[in-house]
């Protein structure tokens, strides 16, 4: 049974992803817009500028659909089918690639058609009043990501476009000031005087980026957690995007959230930057170019996982990333990613975008392969256990019966017979005499 539950897990993996491929996010009744407001409500009550309470809060926005999940784990270790299932359904809910290619591509469809040329001034902001990313739409908290933390997108709220090639049909009408009123989707940093390559920068920074957080950090918590794997994994990576940004409110308060989402995108965002690596000479890019990028500049960024990502991506696509972001006021200056690269423009839009899907591709075949790999070694541990079992059974019932040889031979023993005489002088003597006979037994 361990194997047939290893093996539903792969299957609902494989799925999911599936799903989303074929769907995206569910534009209504998201069930990761709807945790993000449950986990609103709860900070509401639990918050206080302290360490601690932030601690307490995330916790408690972690342990109970980790809990939950938990719970369905053991209702579902005898039932492979309706494992799988649950495995697909959830696997869909939490990832988002598909959703943030749509945005790239439109992003990219924006800056495509009657666009000005990059370092126009521009003045508004045509951002006011839309959804914060990373937390549900009406949600009060502070505007703009953790500057430090990176970009990410809030998973159902990324409901434009399918993805397209270069070069694609484009829309009938589209400006920079489109452009700039897409970008808060994607990541956020404060378009308002983003030129055409800077957007262009951001989109492929931020496609980066959460390929890893939409993808490959969710797959890999699937393969490694099943499905507390993957509700956990959503959990933190949403707490992070809410309250896990360097800002008044949450300075204190969100140090626990930010470095849980460290902590759980180490691996996920490393595994990602060489999935990059692999994968660049599918665009028109450079293994070894990636892979030096990676090498020299992966550490440069403040973020311990970001950079990662970021960085391999600037070296497959040949580009330079990094610079300054502003973020609700905040200026934050990042180091140079690929600083031999050339500027982004909306071609490198389209082939991050095609990068992204490789890589989710690869992260979903290599999470299969690891949920496969675990049933067969259930399987292979349930077979050794067996076979013990049966040799252990086998050696009691030797133990107690007797060989052919061992059984003629107790026939064949002398035995001691002894009785007690009278003599004829009237005394008693015992006697004893060596007799041969058959008998049974020992």
């Amino acid at each position: 049974m361990p194997a047939q539950i290893a093996s539903a897990n792969a299957v609902g993996l494989v799925a999911g992803a599936l799903l989303d491929r074929a769907f995206g996010d569910p534009r209504r009744w998201h069930p990761v817009a709807g945790y993000g407001r449950a986990a609103g409500w709860l900070e509401r009550r639990m918050y206080a500028p302290s360490t601690a309470a932030g601690a307490a809060f995330a916790a408690v926005a972690v342990g109970v659909p980790v809990a939950a999940a938990v719970g369905a784990n053991i209702a579902t270790r005898r039932r492979p089918l309706l494992r799988a299932t649950l495995v697909a359904g959830i696997t869909w809910t939490v990832l988002g690639p598909t959703s943030l290619r749509r945005e790239a591509t439109a992003m990219a469809k924006a800056l495509s058609v009657g666009g000005p040329t990059p370092g126009e001034p521009t003045s508004g902001d045509p951002t006011a009043g839309r959804p914060t990313p990373g937390r549900p739409a009406g949600d009060r908290s502070l505007a703009g990501d953790r500057p430090l933390a990176g970009d990410r997108p809030l998973a159902g709220d990324r409901s434009l476009g399918g993805d397209g090639p270069p070069g694609g049909d484009r829309p009938s009408g589209g400006d920079l000031s489109a452009a700039r009123a897409l970008l808060p989707r994607l990541c956020g940093r404060d378009p308002t005087a983003l030129d055409a390559a800077e957007l262009a920068r951001a989109t492929v920074e931020s496609v980066a980026e959460n390929t890893s957080d939409a993808a490959v950090g969710a797959l890999f918590w699937g393969a490694v957690a099943g499905l507390p794997g993957l509700v956990g994994y959503r959990a933190v990576n949403t707490l992070d995007a809410m309250v896990g940004h360097r800002s008044a409110r949450y300075a204190r308060f969100g140090t626990a959230a930010a470095r849980l989402d460290d902590a759980a995108n180490l691996v996920p965002a490393r595994v990602t930057a060489a999935l990059t690596i692999a994968a660049a000479p599918l665009v028109g890019g450079s293994a070894w170019r990636a892979l030096r990028t990676w090498i020299h500049d992966g550490r440069r960024h403040p973020s311990p996982n970001s950079g990662q990502c970021e960085a391999a991506m600037a070296g497959a696509l040949g580009v330079r990333l990094g610079g300054r972001n502003v973020y609700a006021g905040h200026v934050s200056d990042r180091p140079v990613l690929g600083r031999h690269g050339r500027i982004p423009t909306v071609t490198d839009i389209h082939r991050a975008v095609r990068l992204s899907a490789l890589i989710t591709a690869a992260a979903t075949l290599t999470a299969a392969a690891a949920a496969a790999a675990a049933a067969a070694a259930a399987a292979a541990a349930a077979a050794g256990t067996a076979a013990a079992a049966a040799a252990t059974v086998t050696g009691s019932t030797a133990a107690s019966a007797p060989s052919a040889a061992t059984t003629v031979g107790a026939r064949l023993a002398p035995a001691r017979r002894s009785w007690t005489v009278m003599s004829p002088r009237g005394r008693i003597r015992s006697q004893d005499r060596a007799e041969r006979r058959w008998r049974w037994g020992a």
